[in-house]
């Protein structure tokens, strides 16, 4: 009887405790990656403004089951369906205070290091077109590697959860970093020393440097914005609000540069349209004046005049031809991809590429007469190989899983390729250009996710990142695909070497 009474006692008290709020729930689960304030961090921010076209019973799934393809995980066995609901709905909500973030915000969380000392040359002996930065993700840092021996000539602190691949001035001095919740820290490389960062965005997705190396573009979910900098002091030179031509307000998926056009090239989340904003001192004229006052294209006061292109489909995911006349879109809901002419802004042809490609990583080479592009998938073990000239298919690779990151390398006959999803995780596949045939395998740490290639300036070396928290950056030699060296570090995720990057190296994403 007295098992029973208290049996019953515990069961009451059950029943009568109050379940956690949605805002508990939200500080318990979420808050470490999306931010105190919803407002973004490792992952985006998650308020009406930024959730975009996941709402209603989407954002409940995506809850429930995690989002392929991110790292987005489930919660289905950590809160009950009600919760879920709950948290939903929670989120849905507008917060009742989103600060504004216009140029007198960013500009008053401008930080400029006092003690940094400019130098006339590097403080150090190695080839400073040799240098590659490894960003650690495990404890937001950067490791400055001597690209000839691997050793480290500095590891310096970043803003939290560095998003997007830094870039570098033309001449490979400076560095600049972004982070998902908007800072760009600038770093001198020959100094070894932070110069200065600033606040750009809220949430922020990536930048794009110009090819004179004068400005720095920064792509923002929140707010809907364009913030263009100076890469001399970080200081403003435009804040660009977006809406389509409708007025309908997007966010910014990325930002390209497209140096032979002198323009910065957006991908756009929320509207069908391509914006192409225009740095360079002649950029093209456009609309049409007719007055004997004026008579031909009409001049432009802006200095960064904006071309906006519309398009069939929503396009968040780009890569570009050599030339920069044309441009390869995706959907994020992988139904397939289209090319668009940036100089007739249209369509000229739909590409065969279901599986959510991941054209952002995708790489070119010389293929017999012709160029081909290979994209990995997201949601589709396989490697799409397409011809530059008629944008058709030239195979499809098949692999153990999907991918993320695919490099290679002028001097190199092979492309690697991770398999970053799935439970596979932990290959690493190698492919013959000739060929384009699996030639190797490489598990090098069971169960790990291993994953992001960057190659040496010469391409005799490449290095792939173990991107666990007791990870490495593993040094491979390139033509016998043999290990070298491996580099302790925390979480490596992206390597990125200066020459590759300032001359654009054939197998390097841009």
């Amino acid at each position: 009887m007295t098992r029973l009474i208290v049996s019953l006692s515990v069961l009451a008290l059950t029943l009568t405790a109050p379940m956690a709020d949605p805002m508990q729930n939200y500080v318990e689960n979420c808050q470490e990656c999306h931010g105190a304030e919803r407002l973004g961090g490792l992952g985006p921010a998650l308020i009406p403004q930024t959730l975009g076209r996941m709402r209603g019973p989407n954002l409940v799934s995506v809850i429930r089951d995690g989002r392929e393809a991110t790292q987005m995980p489930a919660f289905s066995e950590i809160l009950s369906s009600e919760q879920i609901d709950e948290l939903a709905a929670f989120l849905k909500q507008p917060l009742a205070d989103v600060p504004p973030w216009g140029e007198a915000e960013i500009m008053s969380s401008r930080v400029m290091n006092e003690d940094y000392k400019s130098v006339e040359t590097p403080i150090w002996s190695s080839d400073p077109m040799n240098i590659t930065l490894a960003v650690e993700t495990g404890d937001h840092h950067v490791s400055v590697l001597d690209g000839d021996t691997f050793e480290t000539l500095d590891r310096f602190e970043t803003p939290f959860a560095v998003h997007g691949g830094p870039k570098f001035s033309p001449n490979g001095r400076f560095v600049f970093i972004m982070s998902r919740d908007g800072w760009v820290q600038k770093y001198d490389l020959y100094a070894l020393q932070e110069v200065g960062r600033i606040r750009a965005g809220l949430n922020s997705r990536n930048i794009a440097i110009s090819h004179d190396g004068k400005w720095l573009a920064v792509a923002n979910y929140l707010p809907n914005s364009l913030t263009i900098l100076s890469t001399d002091d970080l200081s403003v030179a435009k804040v660009q609000t977006v809406k389509g031509k409708d007025g309908t307000p997007s966010r910014i998926s990325a930002v390209y540069q497209a140096p032979p056009r002198e323009s910065f090239v957006l991908a756009l989340k929320d509207v069908p349209e391509i914006w192409e904003v225009f740095y360079g001192p002649n950029p093209p004229q456009m609309g049409f004046a007719h007055d004997w006052r004026s008579e031909g294209p009409i001049k432009s006061e802006d200095p960064f005049p904006i071309r906006k292109i519309t398009t069939p489909d929503y396009l968040d995911d780009f890569f570009f031809d050599q030339s920069y006349e044309y441009v390869m879109g995706a959907s994020r809901s992988g139904e397939g991809g289209q090319v668009i002419d940036l100089v007739i802004g249209q369509k000229t042809a739909d590409l065969d590429l279901p599986g959510m490609p991941h054209l952002g990583s995708g790489i070119t080479w010389k293929h017999g007469d012709t160029t081909v592009m290979a994209t990995p998938h997201l949601k589709d073990g396989a490697v799409t190989v397409i011809d530059m000239t008629t944008w058709k298919t030239v195979k499809r690779i098949e692999t153990l899983g999907p991918g993320f990151f695919m490099r290679s390398h002028e001097n190199s006959r092979y492309v690697w390729v991770d398999v970053f999803f799935g439970p596979n995780k932990d290959v690493m596949h190698v492919i013959d250009k000739e060929s384009l045939e699996i030639v190797k395998t490489l598990r090098p740490v069971e169960g790990a996710t291993v994953a992001h290639v960057e190659f040496t300036r010469d391409g005799s070396h490449a290095l792939v990142s173990v991107w666990e928290d007791d990870g490495a950056v593993i040094i491979y030699d390139a033509e016998t695909l043999e290990e070298v060296r491996r580099l302790p570090m925390r979480k490596p995720s992206g390597k990125y070497n200066v020459w590759n990057k300032i001359t654009f190296s054939e197998g390097t994403s841009h």
